[in-house]
């Protein structure tokens, strides 16, 4: 079976108030780097049906660099391409050539459509520059365009959120993934108490949640994990394969990858990276087992878990979320609805998943 490959790019021109992905805004790096991902790429005897750039920002690569990245994989036909690009990171010219050179479906970051939200993020676009880029994007053939909604930031209020999803509804887009803001330890904005202190408090972010996704329900783009939504057909592949726990292949600086039933990462250090003979490999835990499958399934809700694979309890206790409108049960699978979505970790320790 064709697998996955995600491929981190760990470069950014700087850093948002709320991000602890790891990255460096040192672009001289990047040449070393892609140089170090091909020569990794050719250590690997696999085809791919899916290929993710993440990141950092990957669309910081040049056109030239991305396609020799993927001249050097083992493309399955009808494969999902996938990269993430920040909307003041291109411009219609860019995103022709990276579509000429086999890239088909994008992800932009664009978090808001509100200013005032974007500047207290840390974003570097603006509104108008985000609506643009999508368009664009569309313009020059781009088909499948996702963009990434973040609920609950400081300042945000119902109203704002209502305005945002009215601007993304009226745009040329195939999937959203909206998802809560997530205060992280040594950010800039876990310093910033007069941010901290305009955060929504938990029944307001819930609230949130169940608006957004009534909304975007309402628009076509249907939820088919807790935070991600899309119009039929156009679900991403590639994170499809993360939830069915399928082996997928990650190269780059705090990459990680799951062959062979193992889970393992990359060191977060570019400079080890680009210099080391092959990618160094940290051990980090079995994978695959049965109740991981379950807790990963239990995202994914249009699929569920298949009542006939859980112990007699847990199905009892499934059956008891129905009741309480946290589940649902479709085709003799239990699923989660919107509010059980909202505590998904709860239902997890619930049901004996973990």
């Amino acid at each position: 079976m064709p697998k996955g490959l995600y491929i981190h790019v760990p470069f950014c021109v700087s850093k948002c108030r709320y991000c602890d992905f790891y990255s460096v805004t040192d672009l001289s790096l990047a040449d070393g780097y892609t140089k170090a991902v091909l020569r990794n790429i050719s250590a690997i005897d696999e085809n791919f049906d899916t290929i993710y750039f993440g990141g950092g920002t990957p669309s910081l690569l040049s056109a030239e660099q991305i396609s020799q990245i993927l001249s050097a994989v083992k493309i399955s036909p009808n494969a999902e391409i996938s990269m993430e690009c920040n909307p003041n990171s291109v411009t219609g010219n860019y995103l022709g050539e990276i579509r000429n050179v086999g890239v088909n479906r994008l992800s932009f970051g664009v978090q808001s459509f509100c200013d005032m939200e974007l500047k207290m993020l840390g974003r570097r676009h603006s509104s108008a520059e985000a609506i643009s880029v999508i368009n664009s994007a569309h313009a020059v053939g781009f088909e499948n365009i996702s963009a990434d909604l973040m609920l609950a930031v400081s300042g945000q209020s119902k109203e704002s959120l209502s305005q945002s999803l009215d601007v993304l509804g009226n745009l040329p887009l195939t999937h959203v993934s909206a998802y809560m803001l997530k205060v992280e330890e040594g950010t800039p904005l876990a310093r910033d108490e007069s941010l901290l202190a305009q955060i929504p408090d938990d029944d307001m972010m819930a609230e949130m949640y169940l608006f957004a996704a009534e909304k975007l329900e309402a628009m076509g783009f249907e939820q088919y994990e807790i935070s991600n939504f899309a119009r039929a057909g156009f679900e991403c592949r590639h994170n499809l394969k993360y939830w069915h726990c399928e082996e997928y292949y990650g190269i780059g600086s705090a990459a990680h990858s799951f062959v062979n039933g193992e889970r393992y990462c990359c060191p977060k250090n570019i400079a080890e990276f680009i210099s080391a003979e092959l990618q160094e490999k940290v051990h980090l835990e079995k994978g695959g087992s049965e109740s991981e499958k379950a807790m990963l399934a239990l995202r994914l809700t249009k699929e569920g878990i298949a009542a006939n694979s859980l112990p007699e309890t847990a199905c009892q206790n499934a059956e008891v979320l129905v009741q309480k409108g946290l589940m649902k049960k479709e085709k003799d699978s239990f699923m989660l609805t919107p509010k059980g979505c909202l505590v998904s970790n709860q239902i997890i320790i619930f049901l004996g998943l973990c």
